[in-house]
């Protein structure tokens, strides 16, 4: 079994508004159109501020792709 160094950045390639969703989906080999559908469900259910601050958040926090 090999164990594979994943690393967690914004996508370049697929991305609408930084990228997060589009690494996310990435990282964990999932359509990043079922993310999106599933975070927008979340945001709406929360009130959305809590979902908007937490992107915000993390588009600080997880690095873009580097070349």
């Amino acid at each position: 079994m090999t164990v594979r160094n994943k690393k967690l950045y914004r996508s370049e390639d697929n991305r609408v508004f930084a990228g997060i969703l589009g690494g996310l989906g990435e990282y964990f080999d999932i359509d990043p159109t079922v993310l999106r559908v599933v975070v927008l469900f979340l945001m709406a259910l929360s009130g959305f501020l809590p979902g908007i601050l937490a992107y915000f958040i993390a588009i600080l926090i997880v690095p873009r792709k580097r070349g």
